[in-house]
């Protein structure tokens, strides 16, 4: 297959890690890795590059909740809750206004 007929396969972190690892721990070549799994050398050393600028992060803390994201979804979970327990509210009362209608006569 041509370059021009080569389909770009988008590579999940998890291929990508294995891909360097061939070529960090079991010593193949930068090229034959690359011919072995079809990416571009180019490709490679971008990945190469990305994997030891943010390698660090791998052993820091783990990243910590947004304390903004986390006041959201507890407002959310807490309307939710209201909202449930309206419409509960609401039932129970058109319950009891079809039964007086229905007491009534009118229904």
């Amino acid at each position: 297959m041509g370059n021009s007929e080569r389909k770009l396969k988008p590579r999940t972190p998890e291929e990508k890690v294995a891909i360097l690892r061939r070529h960090l721990v079991d010593k193949v070549s930068v090229s034959e890795g690359c011919e072995e799994s079809g990416v571009h050398p180019t490709v490679f050393y971008g990945w190469l590059k990305h994997f030891f600028e943010h390698g660090a992060a791998a052993f820091g803390p783990p990243p910590q909740p947004d304390k903004k994201i986390e006041a959201r979804d507890e407002r959310i979970a807490f309307l939710e809750a209201k909202l449930k327990k309206r419409e509960e509210v609401m039932a129970e009362l058109m319950e009891e206004h079809i039964a007086l209608k229905k007491s009534l006569g009118e229904i």
